[in-house]
């Protein structure tokens, strides 16, 4: 009989500024995989509509959508990882809201699109969020505006719970393809260290000294950020389903909704940015095939 190999797991820096934004990633994608898994077993109502709602789910995974972000526009960590923030304070706030299959993909994208705008000092114009993001830029206007007013501009919190985040995605992975886990202990309670995302990294603050790490993000620094344009040889995943959903379909499995991504963590008082945009460039992506709105696969 064949011998098992086993794979040692991935051994992931106890910081979510020092991981390889490919680790987080895979880290958000397995929690939404999971996620949209179980609320996808939960009958749509239409009153349960909304304007993140498609069709048909995209033909496009979420990890492989969530790559194609991270190639064309240079997101930062804290960016990827204030998404589940943005998801457990909407849907506590609108509790017929769940996030399946049909909404994950355009809120994802809203959600990149704004906290761009609030954490960094460089960003992308809508229109080539929009571009990625495999919606009509008319459509992430709407969308944006929405996710807004739904979460009541309160598009910030602390880097506790950012790393609060982080370290419930490496003890809760399903262990799927990668096996992660974390290197070393925190060195203290990272509630009991109340600095911001700006402060921490002015102060030089890292799990290992002894080590070059990897860049900071940019939304953790006050100097200005540099986002290299850097062609690509790929073509862009195909076209997504951006129609909004027409008949709800009937299911005979009935689940309750699953919201919340980590249990009992409050977010703190959190205040509307103020912060102004400033323009960046970004990673040039193909101009063909163009993604269009789809329709069964077709325009």
């Amino acid at each position: 009989m064949p011998q098992t190999t086993l794979v040692p797991p991935s051994i992931l820096p106890p910081d979510f500024l020092d991981a390889d934004i490919d680790d987080i990633v895979n880290l958000i994608a397995d929690m939404l995989d999971r996620l949209t898994s179980h609320n996808d077993q939960i009958p749509l109502r239409p009153e349960a509509l909304t304007r993140f709602h498609s069709r048909t789910p995209p033909g496009i995974s979420i990890q492989d959508y969530l790559k194609r972000i991270v190639k064309y526009t240079n997101v930062e960590r804290s960016c990827l990882l204030i998404t589940l923030h943005y998801i457990d304070q909407i849907c506590t706030l609108l509790p017929h809201f769940t996030i399946s299959s049909l909404t994950v993909h355009r809120f994802v994208i809203s959600s990149i699109t704004v906290s761009s705008k609030a954490l960094c000092d460089a960003f992308c114009t809508n229109s080539h969020y929009a571009r990625v993001g495999g919606i009509k830029l008319i459509e992430l206007n709407v969308l944006e505006r929405e996710f807004l007013e739904k979460i009541d501009w309160r598009l910030t919190c602390t880097r506790e719970m950012l790393q609060e985040y982080y370290t419930n995605l490496v003890r809760t992975h399903s262990g799927r393809g990668i096996k992660y886990q974390m290197g070393e202990a925190l060195a203290k309670n990272v509630r009991q260290d109340p600095v911001t995302l700006e402060s921490y990294q002015a102060n030089g603050n890292g799990p290992d000294k002894t080590t070059p790490s990897p860049p900071r993000s940019p939304a953790t620094s006050t100097a200005p950020s540099s986002v290299h344009q850097v062609p690509c040889a790929n073509a862009p995943p195909p076209p997504i389903s951006t129609k909004p959903f027409a008949q709800p379909q009937p299911r005979d499995t009935v689940a309750s909704p699953s919201r919340t991504i980590i249990a009992g963590v409050t977010s703190p008082s959190l205040r509307r940015a103020g912060r102004s945009p400033v323009t960046g460039p970004s990673r040039s992506i193909p101009s063909s095939p163009s993604l269009k709105r789809a329709r069964d696969g077709t325009e």
